[in-house]
C-alpha cells in the first residue's frame, strides 16, 4: 500500500497542518470574471455565476475566514467578488439549503452556528449513518473499489505532508464514498454526505486539535480500514469507522466548551457484530 500503509511520523505531524488561503480576494475576482465573462445568456448565466459566488462562500466558510455567526451582506459581498447581487442571493439561497447558512427576518442570513449540544448530536447521527454505511458497503465493495480507495489515500497522505488540509479532507471523503456507495444505498449516501457538508468547518477544528496534540490517529484510520475490507474482514471495517467518528467526536467536544459540554454523554456504544 506504500506511504499510506505508513503511520505518519511525528515530524510530518510537527510540521503543523495549516490553511493555506493564499490570494484569496484575487482568486474570487478571476473566477467570477471568468464565470460572467463564460458564453451564457440570460437565466443560465446567471446560474453559472451564482455556481461560481456559492463555490466562493462555501470555501469562506470551510476555511474559517466566514465564521459561524457571521453576517452575509448581499450588496457587500456582491462588491466584494464584482459581480451583481441577483447571484449573491442565489447562492446564498443554496447555502441555506444545504445548511450552512440561515435566515432571519429583516435581518438577512448568517453563517449557520451549532450549539455544543447540536453539534455532538450531529456528530452522533454521522456515527449511526456511517457505521451503517460502511457495513452495508463492507459486504459489497468490489477489487477495483479498494484500488480507487488506496490512491485516494495515497493523495490524502501527500496532501498532509504538504499541509493542504482542504485537499486532505476532500481525499478522506472520496475514500468512505467509495465504500459508501458500494453498499448501494443513494438515500444512505446522501445523507452522510449532507452531515460531511454542514459539519466540515468542525471537522477542520478538529483536524488542527489533534495536530497540536500530535495525534496521529487522525490520519491512521484510512489504511487500517483499507486492509480490513481487503481481509473481508467485516466488523472490523465497522469498528474501525465507529471509533473513528467517536474520536473526532470527543476532540471537538474538548475545543468547542459551552454549556453543555460537562453533561454530554460521549458514550455511543459499541456496533452490534454481524451474526
Amino acid at each position: 500500500m506504500g506511504a499510506c500503509r505508513t503511520e505518519l511520523h511525528a515530524d510530518v505531524l510537527l510540521v503543523g497542518i495549516v490553511w493555506v488561503v493564499s490570494s484569496a480576494a484575487q482568486r474570487e475576482a478571476r473566477v467570477v470574471t471568468q464565470a460572467e465573462s463564460a458564453p451564457e445568456s440570460g437565466a443560465s448565466a446567471t446560474t453559472l455565476v451564482a455556481d461560481q459566488v456559492y463555490e466562493l462562500l462555501a470555501r469562506r466558510i470551510f476555511d474559517g475566514e466566514l465564521a459561524a455567526g457571521d453576517r452575509l451582506p448581499v450588496r457587500d459581498l456582491a462588491e466584494q467578488v464584482g459581480t451583481s447581487v441577483m447571484p449573491v442571493r442565489q447562492a446564498i439561497r443554496v447555502l441555506v439549503e444545504n445548511g450552512l447558512a440561515v435566515t432571519e427576518p429583516h435581518r438577512g442570513a448568517r453563517v449557520r452556528e451549532f450549539t455544543v449540544h447540536e453539534l455532538l448530536d450531529l456528530y452522533e447521527v454521522r456515527t449511526l449513518l456511517e457505521t451503517e454505511a460502511a457495513r452495508k458497503g463492507a459486504r459489497a465493495v468490489s477489487g477495483s473499489d479498494l484500488q480507487e480507495m488506496r490512491s485516494a489515500c495515497e493523495r490524502m497522505y501527500r496532501a498532509v505532508v504538504q499541509q493542504q488540509v482542504i485537499d486532505a479532507l476532500d481525499q478522506d471523503e472520496a475514500l468512505l464514498r467509495i465504500l459508501y456507495r458500494a453498499g448501494g444505498n443513494d438515500v444512505l449516501v446522501a445523507s452522510v454526505e449532507s452531515l460531511w457538508l454542514q459539519c466540515r468547518p468542525y471537522k477542520v477544528i478538529g483536524a488542527r486539535a489533534a495536530i497540536e496534540a500530535h495525534d496521529s490517529s487522525l490520519w491512521t484510520p484510512q489504511p487500517a480500514l483499507i486492509d480490513a475490507l481487503a481481509d473481508g474482514d467485516t466488523d472490523q471495517a465497522v469498528t474501525i469507522t465507529h471509533d473513528s467518528l467517536v474520536s473526532a467526536r470527543r476532540r471537538l467536544e474538548r475545543e468547542l466548551p459551552g454549556p453543555d459540554q460537562t453533561s454530554t454523554d460521549l458514550s455511543l456504544g459499541q456496533p452490534p457484530l454481524n451474526p
